[in-house]
């Protein structure tokens, strides 16, 4: 009898746990199924309360299902897995850190949920930092990758003065795992102090060599949706006629300045109500995806080999590094970047610019093996 009892015991435990875990992965299923425009909301709220209220259960779970889930339901999940951790804390229970560190170190899951992951962990345990950190210098998340580098800045920077050639060993490491456009300058400088050579264009895969033409006429911004010759196709050696009815001819063009900011109002000339075409090739040993990252204080169209991967016709809204994101594939081999800049005819003082930068790299913003 007593065998009997244990076994109908253990029976109704792993089928209490079994229901918990189908419960869990419910609520979850319909968190991650919310809509960008509000489809699903209603389901998705009533889902993220019972999915908090299973509570430390459902931590690793739903830090699991950020990592294939929409934007909008990433934030959802995010919430849910914060107030989680908070409701653990404020009940005086400890967080699992031995499966958060273990979740951290598994670079498989989304940059998004191993940085929550590593920042609850901190909140359980303080010297996680520099357990993992050393480790994580070249992670695929970009977030802990800055953290890993910072750290790696304040203990290498003593070594400037004491052990020169250690630290600019050190240093040129930590610049080629740079991601960060403030932190890699910093290190920079570090770099320059050393006396050791750094390239920021070919280390952020700047494009620096242009074939430019123009202007042709956008009175009014009609040139913006107007495809001329070079969006049919580029022919480099080809004739084309400007707005005002001159011959113009593709011209090279080459940046020589760090972040590869191309004036056009320099290399074509002060125009208005105009727009151009800037046009380069890469060359790649296989086929990859990228992401064309780039700067514009005016209207622009990107198209790659044909495709148009990005648009925004906009005047005179700023121009910062990695302002947009175009998303696409180079294929195996040559690969045709064009680009239309667009200016129209406002006459304020600060709205003169015609300008762009543009440059190639991974998801992590590390240059790409490109000629």
């Amino acid at each position: 009898m007593r065998l009997s009892f244990c076994v109908v015991l253990s029976l109704v435990i792993c089928g209490t746990g079994t229901t918990r875990a189908q419960d869990i992965s419910s609520y979850l299923k319909n968190i991650k199924a919310v809509g960008a425009e509000g489809d699903g909301n209603q389901l998705a709220g009533k889902a993220w309360k019972d999915l908090v209220d299973q509570g430390i259960d459902a931590l690793i779970p739903t830090l699991t299902a950020m990592d294939d889930a929409k934007p909008v339901a990433v934030n959802w999940l995010r919430l849910a897995a914060q107030t989680i951790a908070e409701r653990e804390q404020q009940a005086k229970k400890k967080l699992p850190t031995d499966k958060l560190e273990a979740f951290v170190i598994d670079s498989k899951h989304a940059p998004v949920s191993r940085r929550l992951a590593y920042e609850l962990l901190l909140r359980e345990d303080k010297t996680a930092s520099d357990r993992l950190l050393p480790d994580f210098i070249e992670d695929p998340s970009v977030d802990i990758r800055y953290d890993a580098i910072a750290q790696a800045i304040e203990k290498t920077t003593p070594l400037v003065k004491s052990e020169p050639e250690k630290a600019a060993k050190e240093f040129a490491k930590l610049f080629h795992a740079g991601r960060d456009k403030d932190q890699v300058e910093k290190i920079a400088k570090t770099l320059k102090e050393l006396k050791v050579p750094y390239d920021l264009n070919t280390h952020f895969g700047v494009v620096t060599n242009w074939m430019l033409v123009g202007p042709f006429d956008s009175t009014n911004g009609a040139g913006y949706e107007k495809p001329y010759e070079p969006e049919t196709k580029v022919e480099l050696a080809a004739k084309l006629k400007s707005k005002e009815g001159k011959d113009i001819a593709w011209i090279a063009h080459k940046v020589m300045e760090d972040y590869g900011v191309v004036d056009l109002n320099k290399a074509l000339g002060k125009h208005k109500d105009a727009a151009a075409y800037a046009f380069t090739v890469v060359e790649t040993d296989k086929e990859m995806p990228v992401e064309i990252r780039f700067g514009c204080i005016s209207a622009i169209k990107i198209f790659l080999n044909g495709k148009e991967v990005f648009a925004r016709e906009e005047y005179h809204h700023g121009q910062r590094f990695d302002q947009y994101v175009g998303i696409g594939t180079l294929k195996g081999g040559r690969n045709e970047i064009l680009l239309k800049v667009c200016q129209n005819n406002q006459t304020d003082s600060w709205a003169q610019d015609w300008k762009f930068q543009l440059r190639l790299c991974d998801f992590t913003g590390g240059a790409l093996p490109v000629k």
